[in-house]
């Protein structure tokens, strides 16, 4: 294996937030072509999602999403393993980016909703976003419910 590029590592830690550590394996392991690092880390959240699938989500927060001028309103509830991790830019950012995914896309159910193309990024879905976040935070999370007003 080829040393690991700094710039590349650095450049890889702040797209993806990954530990340094990933980073490091990342580029190790992938030579230093930056695409394929991305996709390792990628996979790595996944795998990391799937890991805590079972714990349970008894902390969170909900969020509110008003569009349209006061036409649509939104209440999501994200719920996450502990309140440390609820207070994190990231799991804010996740649960702003589901109730604008709820009010752009009306789901019938969390189940369908998982299941959407995520409206910023059509090669992927509601469930990727949500495991990356996963990986990224190392909590489970999971979308509870969710309600969409609109006169």
């Amino acid at each position: 294996m080829a040393s690991v590029d700094l710039n590349l590592l650095k450049k890889l830690r702040l797209e993806t937030s990954a530990s340094i550590s990933d980073c490091n394996k990342a580029l190790a392991e992938t030579d230093n072509d930056y695409k394929k690092a991305v996709e390792w880390i990628q996979k790595r959240g996944l795998e990391k999602a799937e890991k805590k699938s079972d714990r349970e989500t008894s902390q969170g927060l909900i969020e509110a999403y008003i569009h349209g001028e006061g036409k649509i309103g939104v209440l999501v509830e994200l719920s996450c393993e502990t309140d440390f991790v609820a207070k994190t830019d990231e799991f804010k950012s996740l649960a702003h980016e589901v109730a604008m995914q709820v009010s752009a896309m009306n789901p019938k159910d969390v189940d369908a909703l998982l299941k959407q193309e995520y409206i910023r990024d059509g090669s992927q879905t509601i469930e990727k976003l949500v495991k990356a976040t996963i990986g990224k935070l190392g909590e489970n999370i999971t979308v509870k419910r969710f309600i969409r007003y609109e006169i």
